[in-house]
């Protein structure tokens, strides 16, 4: 690796390097091997935090048990390195230095950071793959994201569906019904109940309210620290009043007051993710819950919504040099 690359490799690939450069002839198969069958798998390539669009296939093709890197290969041109574990470029879009910041390729599957390489992670039946070239300069750690939506609600989390459960600190809220309703739009029934006081690594939870409320959640209050430590490129105020819109490079382009809604994932470690449905008020709540619907959260890490539209963070300025992340319906 050369010296101006040597300090990280990204996270959602790192997890295999070192085993994959012990054992490339393993590797060198990319991870194919007896399984399920996958079908209704959808594959997703972008840039720029889900900006910029690559490539995108409802149907890909699919030897039938292929892992993450081999579905990648039977629909575009990828270059690897560490004996085939590690992603270097796709469809010419390499990983490397974009105006003296890292760049590099990273994936979800089903909206969550993978654990494994790609060459170790076999996807499963409905599984959506979502590539996407980035800077991460602010942080190499992105653990959920929102843009798979309905995902992981309807196939789970590393090939297990998981228990979800809607969770409201303010007892009878209307949006919480409101958000059971759109995941049972989806073919998923959810439980309820007020916030936890510990960790739920087996279930989804999806916490929903205003933020003065929904901050008393030890995981969602970590959106108040900004990327580095939530992968969320916005960041709350402790009050609840404002919501900080970053860019790629964690700083704040313009601040959201009242009527500011958002929906968020995180995720700490190898729990569960945790997905925030808030709002700056009651007007901004209403706001993020109609957000949560697929075509509104296509392709978002997160998703910010006003009065005057959506605004995907973080808002990016894109490799041509034009602005993107302007307010959108």
């Amino acid at each position: 690796m050369s010296p101006r690359r040597r300090h990280l490799v990204p996270f959602s690939q790192l997890r295999v390097a070192a085993a994959a450069v012990m054992a490339a002839a393993l590797l060198a198969g990319c991870g194919v091997g007896a399984g399920t069958p996958a079908t209704d798998t959808r594959l997703t390539i972008t840039r720029d935090f889900g900006h910029v669009d690559v490539e995108r296939l409802d149907d890909p093709a699919s030897g039938g048990a292929d892992t993450a890197m081999r579905l990648l290969q039977r629909n575009a041109e990828v270059e690897t390195r560490f004996g085939g574990g590690f992603v270097q470029a796709i469809d010419g879009v390499a990983g490397g230095m974009r105006d003296g910041r890292t760049v590099d390729w990273f994936y979800f599957v089903n909206g969550v950071a993978a654990e494994e390489g790609a060459t170790s992670y076999e996807v499963r039946k409905g599984d959506h793959v979502w590539w996407d070239h980035r800077d991460w300069s602010v942080t190499g750690t992105v653990p959920a994201v929102v843009g798979a939506y309905p995902e992981p609600f309807v196939h789970g989390v590393d090939g297990k569906r998981l228990p979800i459960r809607v969770e409201c600190p303010i007892e009878d809220d209307p949006a919480c019904e409101a958000v059971r309703d759109r995941l049972v739009q989806v073919g998923v029934v959810p439980g309820s109940g007020g916030l936890r006081t510990s960790l739920a690594q087996e279930t989804i939870r999806v916490i929903v309210g205003p933020w003065s409320a929904v901050r008393a959640d030890q995981v969602a209050r970590r959106i108040e620290e900004g990327p580095a430590t939530s992968g969320v490129y916005g960041r709350m105020a402790s009050d609840g009043r404002s919501l900080e819109v970053l860019d790629e490079r964690g700083e704040v382009t313009r601040t959201l007051r009242a009527g500011t809604g958002l929906v968020a994932a995180t995720r700490i470690e190898d729990e569960a993710p945790v997905w925030v449905v808030t709002g700056t008020d009651r007007a901004g709540l209403r706001a993020a819950v109609g957000a949560l619907t697929e075509a509104r959260l296509d392709r978002a890490f997160a998703y910010a919504v006003t009065a005057g539209g959506g605004v995907k963070l973080p808002e990016v300025t894109t490799s041509d040099g034009a602005a993107d992340g302007a307010p959108a319906p």
